[in-house]
């Protein structure tokens, strides 16, 4: 009865009577048949409801994974790892400021050497105080081989490293211990102009001391300075653009002060105009 095999027989109530096999299946499937039919619909009507909002949320979530924020040095140093594990090609490395510490250098070479290996091409750049740093010397001498170039410019902005043009890492706080991972490919074009930019402009680390005086008396650094002291710039701002200490940016200042013959700060921006030195290319 419960397969509907049987049904009563409506002559006599005592009786059932067979009922085919095929007849009753047909009567049970019946049923749920259109019952999945009406699910099906359903499930039809539900992903065109959804659709919209699943576009959205994919170009969200693509936003999401184009810029990442990592949060603390061992998180970022994580991130650093992974990419420079990936990267096949070229890296392009920004690195501001003068003397470096050795645990950083050594933390630094333990990441470059498989690269070197692996024949990726590294760029580097450091500002022209970074010359004066034996620690960054030494590893310099460590990672120069291969397809490796390094050049230093007067002023950097900020620290910067770019592998394979696909994927950037930006510093977003003075203390470095907030990081962003930049894989949206129009941020990591613009980032790797930047670096070109700002590459062409900057000295083969063998090439000529740039603290050297030329032939005008003053050395590219002191023009360096002389033009931020005309922007209006303090000694402790000079010396932070430059990556360098406060006494010795003073020094550099007292000899630019003397190469011009000024006797006080404020002849000295005079004459530093009158000059026209920064009018020249050096």
């Amino acid at each position: 009865m419960e397969l509907a095999l049987v049904h009563p027989d409506p002559d006599d109530a005592n009786w059932l009577r067979p009922v085919p096999p095929s007849v009753a299946l047909a009567q049970r499937l019946h049923p749920i048949e259109r019952e999945i039919t009406e699910r099906r619909r359903l499930s039809i009507e539900l992903a065109d409801a959804f659709e919209p909002f699943l576009a959205v949320s994919a170009q969200a979530t693509a936003s999401t994974h184009a810029i990442r924020v990592l949060e603390g040095f061992e998180r970022i140093n994580a991130a650093l790892d992974l990419a420079t594990a990936e990267c096949r090609s070229e890296m392009l490395t920004v690195q501001p400021g003068g003397r470096r510490l050795e645990s950083t250098l050594l933390q630094g070479l333990e990441r470059d050497r498989p690269l070197i290996d692996r024949g990726v091409s590294l760029r580097t750049l450091y500002q022209h105080t970074a010359r004066y740093s034996p620690e960054t010397l030494a590893y310099v001498d460590q990672i120069v081989k291969g397809k490796v170039e390094i050049r230093t410019i007067d002023e950097l902005v900020e620290r910067l490293i770019i592998c394979d043009e696909t994927v950037a890492f930006i510093p977003t706080r003075d203390d470095r211990q907030v990081a962003l991972e930049l894989r949206h490919p129009g941020l990591v074009r613009y980032l790797v102009k930047v670096f070109e930019f700002m590459w062409g402009r900057a000295v083969p680390l063998a090439a000529g001391d740039p603290y050297e005086t030329a032939s005008d008396g003053i050395t590219d650094i002191q023009h360096s300075i002389a033009k931020l002291l005309v922007e209006g710039y303090v000694d402790e701002a000079i010396a932070r653009r430059l990556g360098m200490n406060v006494r010795t940016c003073r020094a550099h200042i007292a000899k630019l002060a003397t190469a011009l013959g000024s006797g006080s700060r404020a002849q000295l921006g005079f004459l530093i105009a009158q000059s026209g030195i920064l009018e020249q290319d050096h």
